[in-house]
């Protein structure tokens, strides 16, 4: 295909979420995944070498267009905006649904020493957490999990990336 980074680079401008591999393959038809993936790789190196506003990233699966870390402060200028923020019983009930999902309440309750009702509902509400079904035990209480928009927000290609605990205790030093 004679065009195949320009129709690439069109599809992840104008998607609203990370686009996939296999959702640009389908688009595209007959072009092997290991062309779409060269392309994509190309396109990522381009944008990082000319220095541009913004940059190619792998995140949640799939590939989105991001501004640069470096320039966050002129676009919250701009926007009038504040990152995300979240209070530290809200990140503490998040780190431990990302690494023991899927997890009940009663088991982050347990391991906060808290009840986490009202920073599991935060997180629900700002969809970085989800119900992913309910556990084989009596009662069958909910299981949660967390979403494609954690990876987003957080920057991650998938849970694989989240740092080991090995790693955590490394920063405290």
């Amino acid at each position: 295909m004679k065009d195949i980074k320009a129709i690439i680079e069109s599809l992840v401008f104008v998607s609203d979420s990370p686009l996939t591999i296999d959702k640009i393959r389908e688009i595209l038809g007959e072009v092997e995944r290991e062309e779409i993936r060269e392309a994509i790789y190309d396109l990522m190196k381009e944008y990082e070498g000319r220095k541009s506003g913004f940059c190619l990233v792998e995140v949640a699966g799939g590939f989105q267009f991001r501004t640069r870390d470096d320039l966050g402060d002129w676009i919250q200028k701009l926007k009038g905006v504040k990152p995300m923020a979240f209070s530290p019983a809200a990140m503490e009930t998040l780190a431990v649904v990302a690494y023991r999902q899927p997890v009940v309440k009663a088991e982050i309750d347990r391991i906060r020493g808290v009840d986490v009702s009202g920073s599991l509902k935060g997180l629900l509400e700002k969809k970085l957490a989800r119900m992913v079904g309910r556990k084989d035990v009596p009662g069958r209480p909910m299981l949660y999990g967390t979403t494609k928009k954690f990876l987003e927000v957080f920057n991650l290609k998938d849970l694989s990336e989240l740092p080991t605990l090995r790693e955590l205790k490394e920063l405290e030093k």
